[in-house]
């Protein structure tokens, strides 16, 4: 069982004019395999201390660290890990090709990286939240989100809004304000099922504005780790 990317790389391989937002642990913008892919706000220095081009964050060169509220994205594994599967460079002979990686001639998508794990610390919901509108003020069309609630800390969406309203808010607004005109109508959020081996999903991805991803293994049957069931749109 596969994704099935040599048929839509028929189609496409990838378009630069997509940024994908990676909210996870930071992407290592300086991986020889995802450099050429890698979203720069123009205008931004690294480490100039300068809020360049007026948006109200000072050197978010390649996004946002949401655990020190700084522009510095201090690369880990498993953010990067994440990025190489979306856009890892495509038929450069090195290491491995991402779904949407492009040709090779740094056409993939763009990778924005929103930094909301940094080693063994995490973020409240307001600075997640912070995290989505940045990545929607700054043109994502779409955020990966390879993290979740545990479950059972909600049960509805109405419970979720009711006590995680600000990550709710976020969500909504990326929808409403991200995408890309005349190509995308809104932005996409896409959420993993969680990795309890529950037969529902866990929000934020079972919440009814995301697209709610579950594993599946090799043999076309659910992955022994993954979510299924009520939530999930998508395997």
């Amino acid at each position: 069982c596969d994704a099935g990317c040599a048929e839509a790389w028929e189609l496409c391989t990838g378009d630069e004019d997509i940024i994908v937002a990676v909210m996870d642990e930071a992407v290592m913008w300086s991986h020889p395999d995802l450099a050429d892919n890698i979203w720069i706000n123009e205008g931004e220095e690294l480490n100039a201390g300068v809020d360049a081009d007026g948006n109200g964050y000072v050197d978010d060169i390649h996004g946002w660290n949401c655990v020190r509220e700084c522009g510095d994205v201090t690369a880990d594994a498993h953010g990067t890990h994440v990025a190489g599967t979306i856009a890892a460079v495509n038929n450069n002979g090195f290491a491995v090709c991402g779904i949407a990686g492009g040709t090779g001639n740094g056409d993939g998508v763009r990778l924005m990286s929103i930094q909301i794990f940094e080693n063994d610390k995490g973020c409240y919901s307001h600075q997640i939240a912070k995290g989505i509108r940045y990545a929607a003020d700054n043109g994502a069309a779409i955020a990966n989100n390879s993290w979740g609630y545990n479950t059972g800390d909600y049960y509805s969406d109405d419970e979720y809004v009711q006590y995680c309203g600000v990550v709710q808010d976020a969500i909504d607004y990326f929808k409403t304000k991200g995408g890309l005109e005349g190509v995308m109508d809104g932005g996409l959020m896409i959420f993993a099922a969680g990795n309890d081996s529950a037969d529902c999903a866990n929000y934020p991805g079972a919440y009814n504005n995301t697209l709610c991803v579950a594993a599946i293994a090799p043999n076309f049957t659910p992955a022994f780790y993954t979510n299924h069931g009520p939530g999930t749109n998508l395997c």
